[in-house]
């Protein structure tokens, strides 16, 4: 389909998706009173939330990092997708057919729909399911059993198998109307000698879901001992418009519930962990699909942790107990800093992972492995003394300098010390000796990394009381606008702050003019953000939004700057002689006594005696 998508129907999706249900996919929000919702910003690590939603308008800002916008904005950043495809995803949500434009100069749509990548996608699970009960795929079944998955089990999690045939699936869709742009752009098929042939062969399949249940992707096992299958033992889906592996956790999808309830979440290495964990009772467990764990993957996991008034959830890696295993825990470590939460490491002794566990020990040895887990920082320093002999006072020597710089990495201060005292007791040292060389590595990496100081910026405080009235009323403006009556009074200097009174400029230049178009007049892109800051910032009422509250503070404004313009007419008066500028003087004086007589009113009806 060429041409963009109609302005009226962007329009219709933006103002139709409700934007507080889309932002809750991916961040725990809480009523915060007035009309808003909130939480910690998806966006920036932070401890308090400052991520607010406010449904009533269709926008969202981040008072702390500066994010903001309506729902379509928000996801093309949350997803990295682009207008277009966010458009298109929005409106399959709420059920809205759009509208394609392809005259003039309207740049053509690239590739498929989202949602047919998806509809292609949760066609081939149902096609890969049902082979798995095909005589064919006996060897597939068996596998399974081996590893103690009966056929629930693998209905439960939709476990399927791929035909040992080059075009199965690729007719099968085919018939299904699914072009063949359609089934290369969502990873299902690539290009052979003759044609399109079938990505997945021979293999049990794994459909991966995004956080919100949809099949976006594929994980597949190599089941061929033979060299038929030249390919590695597993083969993921490819990079795709609908499936970013950076992103993607396996088994998020219905573990995201209990990760909200319990505040846990247990990351295990592949797709039989995640269906032992779960069937074993540890309903957290998540697992990366086919890569490393990332940044992208702890931001998605803080999204949806976090809890905003106590922050006592935990992160739980498993790990092989080998040198492998503990490479990864050290690699965990570091990415702990990036974890407001706490992080815990559960390492088999043994070697095996929890699918060989619970085969060889039943659902309770998995569950008691998950309550044996110890502190990452524990784990990743008892692994670094493990390397050297501390049974010598040079090999304790050695094992302290190698972790002394990771206590200085553990981000919770408070910590430390505990960790100087535990670290005295595993090398039989005294604590004093442990804590000098903690200090020492201290104060080595804050010489190496000392910031160069800027010089000081005079920036405007806008926790200035009169500033903080300008911005109060601002909001209602924007927010309440039916209950700002007599926002045509407010004099035109009753915003000191250049940003404040470029918004009032532009609301009096359109008046009936939505916010949307609003932020996309505002020239540069501070107005923007500020307006959309605006938009959600909660009105500074202790009760609900009242006429005779919007009344009071639009008084108290005018009152403020109807008092700027006397001074300033005051020392006009000082300079001006009543006998040679009679006439100037006199209308002068007379503006004077008006403009005290209006503040006295404006005064008054502030203070509610009006």
């Amino acid at each position: 389909m060429a041409g963009r998508i109609r302005d009226e129907d962007v329009t219709y999706v933006r103002d139709h998706a409700p934007i507080d249900e889309v932002v809750g996919e991916y961040v725990q929000l809480k009523n915060a009173g007035g009309g808003q919702k909130k939480g910690l910003c998806p966006f920036h690590d932070e401890k308090s939330p400052s991520f607010n939603v406010t449904p009533s308008k269709g926008y969202f800002h981040c008072f702390g990092c500066g994010v903001g916008g309506d729902v379509i904005a928000f996801v093309m950043k949350v997803d990295h997708t682009t207008f277009s495809e966010t458009v298109e995803r929005l409106a399959d949500r709420i059920g809205y057919q759009l509208r394609y434009d392809s005259t003039g100069n309207a740049p053509a749509q690239s590739g498929p729909r989202r949602s047919r990548l998806v509809e292609a996608n949760t066609a081939a699970a149902q096609f890969y399911q049902e082979n798995l009960l095909t005589p064919e795929a006996a060897h597939g079944r068996d596998f399974l059993t081996k590893r103690g998955f009966d056929r629930a089990s693998a209905e439960s999690f939709g476990v399927g198998y791929a035909p040992d045939q080059w075009d199965a699936l690729y007719k099968y869709l085919r018939g299904k109307a699914f072009t063949d742009e359609e089934l290369s752009v969502a990873g299902l098929t690539k290009e052979g000698t003759k044609g399109p042939i079938d990505r997945f062969r021979n293999r049990l399949i794994w459909p991966i879901k995004d956080i919100k249940g949809e099949v976006v992707g594929f994980g597949a096992r190599k089941l061929a001992s033979d060299d038929v299958d030249q390919g590695p033992k597993y083969l993921n889906t490819s990079e795709t418009p609908v499936y970013k592996k950076s992103r993607i956790l396996y088994g998020l999808d219905r573990a995201k519930k209990d990760i909200v309830a319990k505040r846990q979440v247990v990351v295990v290495e592949g797709y039989t962990d995640v269906m032992a964990a779960h069937l074993a009772g540890v309903t957290t467990a998540v697992a990366t699909c086919g890569t490393a764990f990332g940044d992208e993957h702890i931001s998605v996991i803080r999204n949806l942790l976090m809890d905003a008034d106590s922050f006592r959830g935990e992160v739980i890696f498993t790990f092989d107990g080998d040198a492998a295993g503990q490479k990864a825990a050290l690699k965990a470590f570091g990415d702990d800093q990036k974890f407001v939460t706490q992080t815990y490491v559960a390492v088999e002794p043994t070697g095996m992972d929890p699918c060989e566990l619970r085969i060889a020990s039943g659902d309770s040895a998995v569950r008691d492995l998950i309550a044996r887990r110890v502190p990452l920082f524990e784990f990743a320093m008892k692994s670094e003394i493990a390397k050297f002999n501390i049974d010598t006072a040079e090999g304790r020597v050695q094992a302290l300098n190698a972790i002394a710089p990771l206590v200085n990495k553990i981000k919770d201060a408070s910590l430390r010390p505990e960790y100087t005292k535990a670290i005295a007791g595993w090398l039989g040292m005294e604590v004093e000796v442990v804590a000098g060389a903690v200090k020492k590595t201290a104060a080595k990496k804050s010489t190496q990394s000392a910031p160069v100081q800027s010089a000081p910026q005079n920036e405007v405080n806008l926790r200035d009381p009169i500033l903080m009235l300008e911005r109060e009323v601002l909001k209602v403006r924007l927010q309440v606008p039916e209950l700002v009556t007599t926002w045509g009074e407010v004099e035109a200097n009753a915003f000191s702050y250049w940003a404040y009174h470029q918004i009032r400029t532009e609301i009096d230049a359109n008046p009936e003019v939505d916010i949307h178009t609003l932020i996309e007049k505002a020239e540069v892109e501070e107005l923007k953000s500020l307006i959309t800051e605006l938009t959600v910032e909660p009105i500074r009422t202790d009760g609900e939004v009242s006429t005779k509250y919007i009344t009071s503070v639009v008084a108290r404004l005018r009152e403020v700057a109807i008092s700027r313009s006397i001074a300033e007419l005051k020392s006009t008066l000082q300079r001006l002689n009543p006998t040679e500028n009679a006439s100037e003087y006199n209308a002068a004086f007379a503006s004077l006594v008006a403009m005290e007589a209006t503040k006295r009113i404006q005064k008054e009806i502030a203070s509610g005696d009006l």
